[in-house]
């Protein structure tokens, strides 16, 4: 196989998967293009701070034979990196506290079984804030990491690192995680793509301050979800990392996300909100939701920009900062 990953539609999953399984590709030069775009472009950038690139090595090579064999898995082949409090068995997982510097977990966590089982090959950790504390990326272990965009300036936090990683081109997708807009806020300041998923829809097992046991729990705010070079490759992450906890959760209930709605844009009611009662909103973001509003009202969607249906927004921010 010649093709050059370069020549690819690198920011699709769903474009490196057919790729690979129409042999176009192997997982091994896959891999190989994606080190050698951080060896070369990471310095400045300081993204993926934890770098497991001779296991990563090994998993391509699993993956190209398991190819070989016509295995179909979503993610066979596919490198992905992981935020830095994700468990992964023999890296170091720190949180940015200098004390817990030289913690190893002994298993990974659950979110990263799922990964490895669909497939994926796991080639790193990517930099946070200390204890996932900041909207920006910097701690005193491993530095600080820069907006790809423009090194002057922050990628954001606390998954500022996984956002960074992704608009740089180190790989079409990863893992995150959100309590006030860890996910949201680097996938803005870098460009790309996050979810944040519904409370208790991924499980948190083995995402946990060190040395605590990958035990089964849940949080009351804190949630993990997908971060991507596209919207729809999202989705894709997500059906691999949602699901109950089977130590726990998957005894009693399962996972059955509903249909969309709508297949039409023209189908859906929209509520537009653009203005906060305890804070105000920039002239420069809410021009841009308007013309946001206006194209969706173009396309004959149903757009409201008030409802008696939703909350007093003072109460539920006073609500959230006691939860938080």
């Amino acid at each position: 196989m010649t093709a050059d990953a370069a020549d690819l539609n690198y920011g699709s999953i769903r474009a490196l998967a057919s790729a690979l399984h129409a042999r176009k590709i192997s997982a091994s030069e896959l891999l190989e293009h994606t080190i050698a775009r951080i060896e070369a472009l990471d310095g400045r950038i300081n993204a993926v701070i934890v770098r497991d690139f001779d296991r990563a090595r090994a998993a391509a090579r699993a993956a190209d034979a398991a190819l070989g064999r016509g295995e179909q898995r979503p993610l066979l082949g596919i490198p992905v990196t992981l935020k830095e409090p994700f468990n992964v068995a023999g890296l170091p997982t720190n949180w940015g506290f200098p004390h817990f510097r030289d913690f190893q977990p002994a298993e990974d966590a659950l979110v990263v079984s799922r990964l490895k089982a669909a497939g994926a090959v796991v080639i790193g950790k990517t930099n946070i804030p200390i204890g996932l504390r900041d909207f920006q990326s910097y701690n005193e272990i491993y530095g600080t990491t820069n907006n790809p965009w423009d090194l002057g300036r922050s990628p954001g936090g606390s998954s500022g690192g996984s956002g960074a990683a992704l608009a740089a081109g180190f790989g079409p997708f990863s893992i995150g995680s959100d309590i006030g807009g860890s996910i949201r806020v680097p996938s803005h300041f870098c460009g790309v793509f996050g979810h944040k998923p519904s409370l208790g829809l991924v499980p948190l097992r083995g995402y946990s301050l060190p040395p605590a046991p990958p035990v089964p729990g849940q949080g009351d705010l804190a949630v993990v979800g997908p971060m991507a070079r596209t919207a729809s490759d999202l989705a894709l992450a997500l059906d691999v990392i949602a699901g109950p906890d089977e130590t726990r959760d998957g005894v009693g209930y399962r996972l059955a996300l509903p249909a969309p709605r709508h297949d039409r844009l023209r189908d859906f009611r929209i509520l537009v909100v653009d203005t906060h009662p305890l804070m105000p909103t920039g002239d420069a973001v809410r021009s841009a939701i308007g013309r946001l509003a206006e194209r969706l009202e173009r396309s004959g969607a149903r757009v409201a920009r008030s409802s008696t249906a939703l909350p007093d927004l003072a109460d539920s921010a006073r609500l959230y900062m006691r939860l938080l």
